[in-house]
């Protein structure tokens, strides 16, 4: 954008000769107080907005979403130069670095943790089970090094107050085996509910591993399928996760009981019985409609160890603020996310993931609208209420910088108005691509928390760029659940009205071939000047949008 307003600003200064007129927005244009008038205000927003230009997009997004930059990916070499790169173009437009902890304040550090297993295993007997293979877990080990356990049959693992199998059960410091699911009556019926619908007993495991904690047990041990291949079967998802790394917020340590899901061969061992002898205690207490103690004889000889290695991952939001007038304390938050899923070298020829549209094509977007809003600033037209923009990492981690920010915000959440998320912006989805219609944008939540923040964007969109807004996305019952999937949901579930700009799901996502070269910077543009003139709305009118539902 800077080449572009310096090229622009010299023509305007030679054809007026140095005369000033009331559309003016050059940097001398005015020397007196802020102008703090809403409709003033309104009158300049297309000036401003006309600096978001689809040549200025490029420059960005052809350095940010390069090969140099290697796919931006979390805690990586290319995302800490992708921040820099930010947090440059913040410092040199003008913006302010808001944050006071840490070395840059442009940066708002913090530490991921990447967990990963490590060596796990249960000797029942001096027979060793594999984690991985004869067992799984979820969540945190108690295990971290070989211990001897205490074994402990409390059959479904239920404590409800209608059924409980931990009656008369000392649990505490123990390893607690119970059998998945909820017992069935004789008339098919669950015993829990009394109808064929399962509860939380038997649809949720953390309900198990909740009470199992609540009783003071170690772990618990949820015998899963009542054969080898059924175990197999019904633990697939777990069997792709365990050999992968994972990165999420460093939190305290849990406190809740450890979750294992074990084969049926390894619970007929730690019970010192057989598969089939299990499956003849469900039918026990289905026949007798109540918590029925098991008799099988606990083995004594059980050693356990489920090793997880866990690596700090720095990593930082890039944040540059532009201070508001008269309504200061008040903040409207733009977002966007720089991180990308990095590079594969396990591929054959090109192995970065250079996420030009996800989310290069958003990221570029907030730089741009922070360089308007210096502007309009520098010109005695700031924004009456406070702007923070802010490029987010780790989305694609499970929106964790957003979370990290709605949990340690820079500025109170009470005072954030709203956020505008700007997430995919600059292709065609499937729907859209048969009939190379690139004139729309998918609207996200816009109506979610506030009626207003709706209105106001159906109003910029209709007198500013005239885009298809539309709203297939934004329906509850949508099976993608988008409203959940990118970072406004982080501002959302705080009560905080958002907006989420989204151009829809392409055959490049999260591929190698999500290029620049395949980027329709046009319609990126009019995305960006909308979201330009809905922030130039929040920011200046007279009063703070209503906060007036709470749809899902």
């Amino acid at each position: 954008m800077k080449h572009h307003l310096i090229y622009v600003y010299a023509l305007v200064a030679a054809l007026s000769a140095g005369c000033a007129s009331s559309s003016n927005t050059s940097s001398t244009a005015t020397a007196t107080a802020p102008v703090t008038d809403a409709a003033r205000l309104r009158e300049k927003a297309s000036d401003y907005a006309a600096t978001v230009t689809a040549a200025d997009l490029s420059k960005h997004l052809h350095i940010l979403a390069s090969d140099e930059y290697e796919g931006r990916d979390t805690g990586s070499k290319g995302q800490k130069m992708a921040a820099e790169y930010i947090a440059r173009e913040f410092k040199e437009d003008g913006l302010a670095g808001p944050v006071k902890e840490g070395s840059n304040p442009y940066y708002q550090q913090f530490e991921l943790e990447q967990t990963q297993w490590g060596e796990g295993y249960i000797s029942i007997n001096n027979q060793k089970f594999l984690m991985g293979q004869d067992f799984f877990v979820l969540g945190s080990s108690p295990y971290q090094t070989e211990q001897t356990a205490e074994i402990v049959f409390a059959g479904y693992g239920i404590d409800d107050a209608k059924y409980s199998d931990y009656a008369n059960l000392d649990v505490t410091g123990k390893m607690v085996v119970v059998l998945a699911g909820e017992p069935k009556g004789s008339n098919g019926n669950m015993l829990i509910s009394g109808t064929n619908k399962a509860s939380d007993w038997g649809n949720d495991y953390r309900t198990k591993r909740n009470a199992a904690t609540k009783r003071g047990a170690k772990s618990v041990l949820i015998v899963t399928g009542t054969t080898a291949d059924e175990f197999t079967n019904l633990t697939g998802r777990y069997r792709h996760a365990a050999d992968r790394a994972s990165l999420g917020l460093k939190r305290a340590t849990e406190a809740s009981a450890a979750a294992f899901f074990i084969s049926p061969q390894v619970g007929a061992a730690l019970l010192g019985t057989t598969p089939t002898k299990m499956t003849d205690y469900a039918k026990a207490v289905a026949k007798a409609g109540k918590p029925t103690p098991g008799t099988f004889s606990t083995v004594k000889n059980v050693k356990v160890k489920t090793e997880r290695l866990n690596t700090p991952v720095p990593t930082e939001n890039v944040l540059g603020f532009i201070e508001g007038t008269d309504k200061k304390e008040e903040i409207i938050v733009v977002t966007a996310h720089y991180d990308h899923v990095g590079k594969d070298t396990t591929l054959t020829g090109d192995q970065i993931f250079n996420g030009a549209n996800d989310d290069g094509s958003g990221t570029v977007a907030v730089i741009e609208l922070a360089e308007a809003f210096a502007l309009a600033k520098k010109d005695g037209f700031g924004p009456r209420r406070s702007i923070l923009f802010m490029t987010v990492t780790a989305e694609e981690k499970g929106l964790l910088g957003s979370e990290y920010y709605s949990e340690n915000p820079v500025f109170p959440l009470a005072n954030t108005v709203a956020n505008i998320n700007i997430d995919m912006i600059g292709r065609m989805d499937y729907t859209y691509e048969k009939t190379s219609d690139s004139n729309y944008i998918y609207v996200i939540g816009s109506d979610k928390l506030s009626s207003e923040l709706h209105q106001i964007n159906e109003e910029a969109n209709k007198q500013h760029v005239n885009l298809k807004l539309d709203y297939t996305f934004n329906d509850e019952n949508d099976p993608n659940r988008f409203y959940y999937r990118s970072d406004h949901y982080n501002f959302a579930k705080h009560g905080i009205p958002i907006i989420f700009y989204f151009n829809g799901v392409h055959d490049d996502y999260h591929k190698v071939t999500d290029s620049v070269d395949k980027i329709i910077f046009e319609s990126a543009e009019k995305v960006a000047r909308l979201a330009f003139h809905v922030t130039w709305e929040l920011a200046n009118r007279e009063n703070r949008i209503v906060v007036d539902s709470n749809k899902k």
